[in-house]
């Protein structure tokens, strides 16, 4: 099937979604937790369903129960992703669940999304297949550094403080849950040509000192990429057939993981926080790496 936008190739599914979709359309301190509306999810299903080629798959399932196994123990857990387009969290929900059996069901229905507050408030598509999976939406602070205006960053830093301390909170509660917390360490789609897009945001430091174990996932293949055209516009990103394959690493200690890189750092006066993120996006590459080599095995 030729590559077209996603504007193009499901714009037929836009009107039964506004009829399903019911999350906010604008973010505030009372509403940054938002459940999964499940009315959304077999769409997002079929859609990845329509793109995934032969030999899509997920990788490491027995890392993954030895994850879920923990958090049911009573441990923090954090799944730290790449991340290359809006389908990545619905592929390691499908996968899980497609491929997973009953552990599968029950990691991918713990399985609560940090996610920032442009896919609830640019465009109602895109928050209506968001809206598919669990959320705690905050407010990043890239997006807070790209104010000049001093009086309208004033307001909006105020406003970032309420509503990231409100989804601190609701992080914790959901753990209290027994739901697992997901991160895009990079904190924004990789764009090919531009590495800063591939670079570890330094806060992804704290949610490993909230957490107990974690377990990183990479992803080879891409079934909707970021257009060139239209960078901005995410209705415009090209949707095309791939091979997909989602993987899980062994699963980590976090508290060891931060220490022993911490041990060696004991003279170094830089940002510590960012070292200790520039190694787990250094282990996500090695992962992803590995599995590039055997995604598209040789016939025999």
């Amino acid at each position: 099937m030729e590559p077209s936008s996603l504007r193009e190739r499901y714009g037929h599914l836009f009107g039964v979604l506004r009829e399903r979709a019911k999350a906010p359309t604008k973010i505030t301190e009372e509403n940054v937790y938002q459940e999964a509306n499940k009315n959304i999810l077999p769409i997002m299903d079929g859609m990845l369903a329509d793109n995934f080629l032969p030999g899509s798959r997920i990788e490491g399932l027995d890392n993954f129960k030895s994850f879920l196994d923990q958090v049911k123990s009573g441990k923090r857990g954090l799944i730290l992703m790449e991340h290359y387009s809006n389908l990545d969290l619905p592929a390691l929900s499908y996968l899980l669940r497609r491929d997973g059996g009953e552990m599968g069901e029950d990691l991918a229905e713990r399985v609560v999304a940090i996610a920032g507050m442009k896919l609830n408030e640019e465009n109602e598509m895109v928050r209506a297949w968001a809206e598919g999976f669990s959320r705690i939406v905050i407010y990043p602070s890239r997006s807070l550094a790209s104010i000049t205006d001093p009086e309208k960053f004033a307001e909006e830093e105020a406003k970032s403080k309420k509503i990231n301390m409100a989804s601190m909170r609701a992080l914790d509660a959901a753990r209290k849950r027994g739901q697992v917390i997901l991160v895009f360490p990079s904190g924004t789609r990789f764009r090919p040509g531009m590495p800063e897009t591939k670079k570890g945001v330094r806060e992804i430091d704290s949610y490993l000192r909230l957490s107990d174990v974690m377990i990183l996932v990479s992803i080879n293949g891409n079934c909707l990429r970021i257009s060139e055209e239209n960078p901005k516009d995410m209705l415009s990103d090209i949707v095309s057939n791939d091979v997909m394959v989602l993987s899980g690493s062994e699963v980590m200690e976090c508290k060891k993981f931060r220490n022993d890189i911490l041990a060696g750092l004991e003279d170094y006066e830089g940002d510590k926080k960012q070292i200790v993120v520039d190694h787990i996006m250094n282990k996500l590459d090695e992962l992803h790496d590995n599995i590039e080599k055997v995604r598209f095995p040789p016939k025999a």
